[in-house]
């Protein structure tokens, strides 16, 4: 069996972190015994350690990928638990949020609806022997997203119009960023002979 690389043991500690994060960040003014225990003594950092614990993760994605795009450590593997890491912790950070009420649902469902549709596209697209790149759309709209995120853990009253206006400009980058994916790669769903 072969050892797994250092892009790939990140790529599965960002996945092992969305369990702490989650649990910290939805488990403040919950009815957790266990948890009030814990971390009763520290109930106004809470969202401050979610916060870095989201970081923290959200910079093993970046990590990951240079160390193995330098080092040429692309793996099947990596190609395929990369970006499903992220989507599982960016989806889980929303998720949370919204049992928070710090974001609107309908917005985290067009923000999920976006990455199983796109995909959804990428394996028609593998399926046919094309690879997708990530377009700047793509990136910019991740960024956004992330940064969000942050602002909505951070809760910081003096930021809230910056924090709205993060997350406007992350759905919008979410529409466009889907609409750019489609519209460069509308080939790849043709029929094929």
């Amino acid at each position: 069996m072969k050892k797994m690389n250092l892009p790939n043991k990140l790529t599965i500690f960002r996945i092992i972190l969305i369990v702490p994060f989650v649990v910290l960040l939805l488990g403040k003014g919950s009815d957790w015994g266990w948890y009030n225990a814990l971390f009763g003594g520290i109930w106004e950092y809470v969202d401050y350690i979610s916060l870095v614990i989201f970081i923290v993760a959200s910079l093993t994605d970046l990590i990951d990928g240079k160390i193995a795009r330098k080092y040429n450590m692309v793996t099947n593997f990596g190609k395929f638990m990369d970006p499903l890491a992220d989507k599982l912790l960016v989806c889980s950070a929303l998720i949370a949020l919204v049992e928070m009420g710090r974001i609107p649902s309908w917005i985290v469902i067009v923000i999920i609806s976006r990455e199983f549709i796109i995909s959804g596209f990428r394996l028609v697209a593998a399926d046919n022997g094309v690879v997708i790149a990530a377009s700047y759309w793509g990136k910019f709209k991740t960024t956004f997203q992330m940064v969000m995120v942050c602002l909505m853990i951070a809760n910081i009253p003096q930021l809230q119009i910056l924090t709205d206006i993060v997350m406007w400009a992350a759905l919008l980058l979410t529409v466009i960023s889907l609409i750019d994916y489609l519209w460069k790669n509308k080939g790849v769903m043709g029929d094929q002979k």
